[in-house]
């Protein structure tokens, strides 16, 4: 291709150069246009945009001021921590476990010392515990000689052992898991066998835990054996039999049984023989028996 060729596609009449000169007169007005005028929006301040932006400094302001909810620790005796709440004092699980293996032994801290003796805690952990620390009234008031005093009014009262056939309702109830119920079914449960001859005979009444059974026995005994109305057992019929408590209407089927087929019957030896006897029971039955 020669440059004739090219010659048209370069050449522009009058009004077509006027349009060339006007198209770059706008360009530069743009160009300067967009150097010197500021284009940014006006801001327009509504009276709901006000409203927010004074919620939002009341807002800002809250959380300025705002605490850290960190829980309320009250007093508490540190002999009695549980895994739980020694977690959340900061205390090490090998630190709870050397106080729980202490306790384990029924001994007690009485003071900061010893609980930071056995439990081997930092002296700042300790520092942060000891306001919170509780010890009981005899240990914090030792000056005061209430230490000996409260121990010898307990010692006192623990020596006091009643007969628990001559016991009452208000002293049934002063043991400790006893309230009006287990009292009134304490005592009708020794006027059904006329009295009890056995502290054993405790265990069998419903209600009673391990632990109320264990203060019974240190507070009351059988000082001596009541006189209850005894049961020939030679002779009773199978009906009278089976009114007695320990006696099913099998069991005293089977005392008659026996009797007629061995004989009288003369010893606890003899009762055991009895089929469905209840021979865990058989000495505080023999003490109801009329042989």
């Amino acid at each position: 291709m020669n440059l004739h060729e090219l010659k048209p596609y370069f050449t522009y009449t009058k009004s077509q150069r006027g349009g060339l000169v006007a198209l770059f007169a706008i360009v530069i007005l743009l160009q300067l246009g967009y150097y010197f005028v500021d284009f940014s929006l006006v801001e327009s301040d509504s009276p709901e945009k006000q409203q927010w932006l004074a919620v939002q400094a009341q807002i800002d302001s809250l959380k300025r001021n705002v605490k850290l909810d960190v829980p309320k620790i009250y007093p508490f005796n540190p002999n009695f921590i549980t895994d739980f709440k020694g977690y959340k004092l900061g205390m090490s699980v090998a630190e709870i476990d050397r106080l729980l293996e202490f306790r384990k032994t029924n001994k007690y801290v009485n003071s900061a010392k010893e609980f930071q003796a056995v439990t081997k805690i930092s002296d700042s952990l300790l520092a942060a515990m000891v306001p919170y620390f509780k010890f009981p009234d005899w240990v914090t008031n030792k000056k005061a000689g209430f230490e000996k005093t409260a121990f010898r009014k307990f010692e006192k009262e623990k020596l006091v052992i009643l007969d628990i056939n001559t016991a009452t309702q208000e002293d049934l109830k002063k043991v400790y898991g006893i309230g009006d119920g287990l009292s009134e079914r304490i005592l009708k449960e020794k006027e059904k066998f006329g009295g009890f001859v056995s502290m054993e005979q405790v265990k069998d009444i419903w209600g009673l835990s391990p632990e109320v059974i264990e203060n019974l026995n240190k507070s009351f005994r059988i000082g001596v054996l009541p006189k209850v109305k005894k049961i020939n057992i030679n002779n009773a019929s199978v009906k009278e039999l089976a009114q007695f408590p320990y006696f099913r209407y099998a069991v005293a089927k089977s005392i008659v049984t026996f009797r007629s087929m061995n004989g009288e019957i003369n010893s606890t030896e003899d009762l055991i023989k009895i089929s469905g006897f209840p021979v865990d029971k058989v000495k505080i039955i023999a003490l109801y028996l009329e042989f």
